[in-house]
């Protein structure tokens, strides 16, 4: 007698668990089964990927799903300085729902060079192709740490800088930006353990933060950012960059017209010079990655489609 079946790819992890799982179904109806059938179905179960003649062969929903997972680049997403992980939630929430693996990782603020190898560190950590996202000085961590990473398909900056070699993140914020006053009414200035000569951390303080940083964010919500940002080094700003990315990895720009940390002039003179793609976002302010997530994600996904 032949008996019709489908055959389902890695449904089975080997042949004891498919004789089990064969054997309780049948239970009821051993006395019409011949043994021989019974292990024949097995056997052909476990052979799965050499199908007899007349077999249909069927790929198994996770087997699918995880094809799918490897096939789709990884979004790394990098924060810059006075902010964190956080700062991507929103990015976060929408390139997952759309499917796309991504993870928004730790940046020490410490120094470029450094920062740059943590973050390289964990690029190699990852199989497939990478999308790198930096926002702000996360724009010059990217634009070092991508450096003979292979798999790092594209750079994506969000109101960052892009350091050609030897130029440091404090260079490229532009002759009217709000940072280039007077530092004493720019940062609360604090000491830390271990700290090279002459250095500090750095955090902006509140009026700044609210009206110049974060102009963009509804007030009690740029307050409380104000109250939980990091610290970022002066030496983060003053080393020079090591490594052009940008020069031979494909790049996309967001611009906010209404950045007033890293102007949008220095901006797009830093994206001329990549070749990068530009979009020019109208209003917003240097945490338009907070403020409006959805436009940065759009030009997140635009990278993300042009990796093959």
């Amino acid at each position: 007698m032949r008996w019709p079946f489908i055959l389902f790819e890695d449904a089975f992890p080997d042949e004891a668990v498919a004789r089990r799982l064969l054997m309780k179904a049948s239970t009821a109806r051993r006395r019409f089964i011949p043994m021989t059938l019974a292990v024949a179905t097995v056997t052909v179960v476990t052979m799965a990927a050499s199908p007899p003649d007349g077999a249909t062969t069927v790929r198994h929903p996770a087997a699918k799903a995880a094809d799918n997972a490897q096939a789709k680049p990884t979004v790394v997403l990098v924060h810059g300085a006075w902010a964190g992980t956080s700062s991507w939630n929103g990015e976060v929430d929408i390139l997952r729902r759309a499917g796309y693996p991504v993870r928004a990782i730790g940046n020490p603020l410490q120094n470029l060079t450094t920062d740059s190898r943590t973050v390289k560190d964990f690029l190699k950590s990852i199989s497939g192709p990478i999308v790198l996202v930096g926002h702000s000085y996360g724009g010059s961590v990217i634009t070092n740490a991508a450096a003979g990473v292979s798999n790092v398909k594209a750079l994506v900056y969000v109101d960052a800088a892009a350091p050609a070699v030897g130029e440091t993140t404090g260079q490229l914020s532009g002759s009217t930006s709000a940072l280039s006053g007077p530092p004493s009414k720019l940062y609360d200035v604090v000491s830390y353990a271990d700290a090279p000569a002459k250095a500090s951390n750095l955090y902006l303080k509140k009026d700044v933060f609210v009206t110049k940083f974060a102009s963009s964010v509804p007030r009690d919500q740029a307050i409380n950012l104000w109250a939980t940002q990091r610290a970022a080094s002066t030496v983060a700003f003053n080393t020079p960059s090591k490594a052009a990315a940008w020069k031979t990895i494909p790049s996309w720009y967001f611009i906010s017209s209404g950045d007033q940390i890293i102007t949008p002039e220095s901006e797009k003179k830093m994206a001329r010079r990549a070749g990068a793609k530009v979009t020019v976002y109208p209003g917003g302010s240097h945490l338009t990655l907070v403020s409006d997530p959805a436009a940065v994600s759009k030009v997140i996904q635009s990278a993300i489609a042009a990796v093959k």
